[in-house]
C-alpha cells in the first residue's frame, strides 16, 4: 500500500491539517467517538463534500464547543485520514530484513493481504484511502525506504538507479497497483495480488519475475 512521499514527489502538494490541542486533552474515548462518526460521514458523502455542520451535529456538540477543538473542517478531515493512515500501517506491519528472495516475496505479500483483510472489514477506511495517501505526511515513509534498501542488499533491486529516483518510481507502481486493486475490491472482483503487482514491480526492479507471478 502507498502511503504517499511528497518530499520525493513534487507532483504532491501537502497541508498538515491536525486538531487543536484541547481535542487531545478529551478522554480517549470520546476522541474516539468523535472520528469515528466524522469517518462514516466522510467515507459516505466523500471526503471534499461532507458538511461539517452535520458532523458537529451528530457528535454532539455545538459549531461553537468544536471549534475549540478544530480550526475548521480541514483539521476535523486531517485528524481522520491520520488514523486511517495509522490503520494502514499496522494492517501493513512493519518491514522485517529477509533472509533470501523467496521471504522477501512472502513479505510483500503478506503485506498486501494484510492490508486487503483489513480494507474489506473497514469500507470506511476503503472509501477514504485515495485521500487518506495523497494527503499523505512530508516525511519518506520508512517502510518503503527499507524495503528498497533490503532488496537491494538481496541483489533484487537494481543499484545502478538513484536511490531516490527508485522510491519514487516504486511509489509510483504501488500508487498504480493501488487504484487497479481498490476498484476490484469496490466491485467485488477477485484481483491477483501475488502475481501482476509484484510482476510489474520485479520488471522495475531488474528482478527475477516472482515466485506465483504471471509470466
Amino acid at each position: 500500500m502507498n502511503l504517499c512521499v511528497p518530499s520525493k514527489c513534487t507532483a504532491c502538494v501537502y497541508y498538515r491539517y491536525m486538531p487543536l490541542p484541547r481535542f487531545r486533552r478529551l478522554p480517549p474515548d470520546r476522541q474516539a467517538a468523535i472520528l469515528r462518526v466524522a469517518r462514516a460521514h466522510f467515507a459516505a458523502e466523500g471526503p471534499e463534500i461532507a458538511s461539517y455542520n452535520k458532523i458537529i451535529e451528530a457528535s454532539g456538540f455545538s459549531k461553537s464547543a468544536a471549534y475549540q477543538y478544530f480550526d475548521g473542517r480541514e483539521d476535523l478531515l486531517g485528524a481522520v485520514l491520520e488514523g486511517v493512515r495509522d490503520r494502514l500501517r499496522a494492517a501493513l506491519g512493519p518491514w522485517r530484513a529477509a533472509t533470501e528472495t523467496l521471504g522477501f516475496w512472502l513479505q510483500l505479500d503478506r503485506g498486501a493481504r494484510g492490508l486487503q483483510e483489513h480494507l474489506v472489514a473497514h469500507p470506511d477506511d476503503l472509501a477514504l484511502v485515495p485521500a487518506a495517501t495523497t494527503r499523505a505526511g512530508a516525511e519518506a515513509d520508512p517502510w518503503f525506504e527499507a524495503m528498497l534498501a533490503d532488496g537491494r542488499r538481496l541483489g533484487m533491486v537494481r543499484a545502478d538507479i538513484d536511490p531516490d529516483l527508485m522510491l519514487a518510481a516504486t511509489i509510483a507502481v504501488f500508487r498504480a497497483a493501488d487504484g487497479w486493486v481498490l476498484e476490484a475490491m469496490r466491485e467485488g472482483r477477485p484481483v491477483g495480488l501475488d502475481r501482476q503487482p509484484w510482476a510489474l514491480l520485479a520488471g522495475l526492479w531488474g528482478s527475477p519475475t516472482p515466485p506465483g507471478a504471471a509470466p
